[in-house]
């Protein structure tokens, strides 16, 4: 979570003014201000866990009177059933942050838990998962950590730390030759860059170009894997378009280095966790 501390407290306050505005009306009017109570968290499903330590800073900010003994770490797969954390402190706290705790520690566990699902049926390839930048606007890094939670991998964290020339890119500066060249003027040396390629073709020219990394971007099996053979290990391959559950492990097996996945993200189930007032 190193990574993220720096944008979480600013994440949070952003979360809690829209969630409190001026005030829990409801919590401040029944519960005494000294009122101390203890909760837990448990599992409702099968799945892996990624985000309690954001669940815990959301407490934390609402209160530094938070006592927290988590049973399970990020990463960890639980079952329905499964405690998570006991946690303790004032009782307005507790309830004024449940539901943004649980709204993040449930969106983090839910792309950690479909992230593990695709590398367990790549792994046996030693292909690496990668995410996309198909998520929620304000919440990448939160997005970004939980599909490393889940063991894929990060690809870009967004538009300044990667170059990837996309097919918008290529029809404006009048093909892939033209738009490396004129890109590698302009970036540091040490700089990756990746092409998105759609035929054997664009996959020649690509490699001609001595790209970091050739995308092949909504190529059937067969073509994947004689573009695999084509680049032979020349540059990383990376594999995307209409991934899915049912095809990961056949596009893994021709050969790719990577496949990035945008559903990890953008259309992601949250785990079902339930947070429970002890007394």
């Amino acid at each position: 979570m190193s990574n993220l501390n720096v944008e979480l407290n600013h994440l949070i306050q952003t979360a809690l003014k829209e969630d409190i505005g001026t005030g829990d009306i409801t919590t401040t009017s029944l519960i005494p201000d000294a009122l101390m109570t203890t909760a837990t968290m448990t599992a409702k499903a099968k799945g892996v866990i990624a985000g309690l330590e954001v669940a815990k800073s959301v407490f934390d900010y609402l209160s530094p009177e938070i006592q927290w003994h988590p049973y399970v770490q990020d990463g960890d797969e639980v079952q329905k059933g499964d405690l998570l954390v006991e946690f303790s402190g004032p009782y307005r706290a507790l309830l004024t942050g449940e539901r943004l705790a649980l709204n993040f520690l449930q969106r983090m566990s839910g792309v950690a838990t479909m992230t593990r699902l695709f590398v367990n049926e790549t792994k046996a390839f030693g292909t690496q998962i990668l995410d996309t930048r198909k998520t929620v606007p304000g919440l990448r890094l939160l997005d970004k950590y939980a599909v490393k939670t889940g063991g894929g991998q990060n690809h870009r964290l967004g538009l300044y730390d990667m170059v990837l020339i996309k097919d918008n890119h290529i029809k404006i500066a009048g093909g892939i030759t033209k738009a490396v060249s004129q890109i590698r003027e302009q970036i540091p040396s040490e700089m990756l860059i990746e092409v998105e390629t759609t035929n054997l073709q664009e996959v020649e020219e690509a490699l001609a170009m001595k790209a970091d990394i050739i995308m092949l971007d909504n190529m059937s099996n067969e073509v994947m894997a004689e573009a695999v053979r084509l680049i032979d290990h020349k540059a990383k391959v990376e594999a995307s378009g209409n991934m899915s559950l049912e095809r990961v492990k056949a596009v893994a097996a021709t050969g790719v280095d990577y496949i990035s996945i945008g559903a990890l993200t953008h259309s992601v189930t949250a785990l079902d966790i339930s947070m429970n007032i002890k007394s």
